[in-house]
């Protein structure tokens, strides 16, 4: 089994560009950092015309589903039934987008599947996060 899952959403922007109502994005669950998710836009759809990755709490994505969550850079909410809304705040801004809450959802549990909630501690490698730490920069 992969230690990586990746799935392709489509992303409609709230306030965008013109002619880019929407996008293409990536979600991405890593088992080497069983914590955090991973949102990726392709250069196209960013402002810079360099790729952009939003990390998160998968705790996070997954309360915002069902209602309010964060309070930082990222916050997550539903949107009626069917969509769930992300906030992304930088100094830039903010980016709002929709996604399909089944397409979230449906991420959640391949994550689930690798990693069950409660589990994270035993996929984490704190000897090489140590290591990282202690070595500092190179």
């Amino acid at each position: 089994m992969s230690s990586v899952i990746e799935q392709s959403v489509q992303a409609r922007m709230v306030a965008s560009a013109p002619r880019m109502e929407t996008l293409p994005a990536t979600l991405q669950y890593d088992r080497r950092y069983p914590f955090a998710v991973r949102m990726a836009f392709p250069a196209p759809a960013t402002l810079e015309g360099a790729e952009v990755c939003w990390e998160f709490s998968r705790q996070l994505l997954t309360e915002g589903v069902d209602s309010p969550a964060g309070q930082g850079d990222v916050r997550v909410r539903p949107y009626g039934y069917e969509r769930t809304v992300l906030e992304f705040h930088a100094p830039e801004g903010i980016a709002m987008v929709h996604v399909r809450t089944e397409e979230l959802r449906r991420f959640l549990e391949r994550a689930q599947e690798l990693v069950p909630v409660g589990d994270e501690h035993r996929h984490l490698d704190l000897e090489r996060g140590l290591t990282a730490l202690l070595d500092g920069p190179r």
